[in-house]
């Protein structure tokens, strides 16, 4: 199911479990998962895309094997917060996947979380090579970690 917001999000989520961050590139999809206590985003596999249906097998298999509750796609917004050019792709994948999965679904705004992932590259002296082989899923690291941020701050308004 797709939901609208992350507190509805949170409340499809079962406990003790990690969720899954995903960055939808044209080519590849870098994919994130969080540990048990949704707190620490770590980067995780990079799928070469082929078809929808080879990609959903791939993806499925990775959910299944980390015992994943929870899908967060990167939304890819423009910078004035207007629906970028593959808003509708991306969207169009969820609603495909939405059909395999019974895992909630929910998406989170990735503006500039490619351009902070490959800083952090840079930073820690990575060659370019090695950057273009892990870009996305770093990518889909920093939109996972923005996620859990807000997911725990709400958990904190539970009193």
């Amino acid at each position: 199911m797709i939901l609208a917001d992350i507190p509805d999000f949170r409340a499809q989520l079962k406990a003790n479990r990690a969720i899954c961050g995903l960055d939808l590139g044209d080519k590849t999809i870098g994919i994130a998962i969080s540990d048990l206590r949704r707190s620490i985003a770590t980067p995780l596999y990079t799928v070469r895309r082929t078809k929808f249906t080879q990609d959903a097998a791939e993806l499925l298999g990775v959910l299944a094997k980390h015992e994943v509750s929870g899908i967060i796609l990167g939304l890819p917004l423009n910078m004035d917060g207007s629906p970028g050019p593959r808003v509708q792709s991306t969207q169009a994948f969820a609603r495909n996947l939405e059909k395999l999965t019974p895992l909630p679904i929910t998406f989170w705004d990735e503006r500039l979380s490619t351009v902070a992932a490959e800083r952090a590259l840079i930073e820690a002296d990575m060659s370019r090579m090695r950057r273009r082989e892990v870009i996305d899923q770093v990518a889909a690291g920093y939109i996972l970690q923005g996620a859990l941020d807000r997911l725990s701050y709400l958990g904190r308004d539970d009193g």
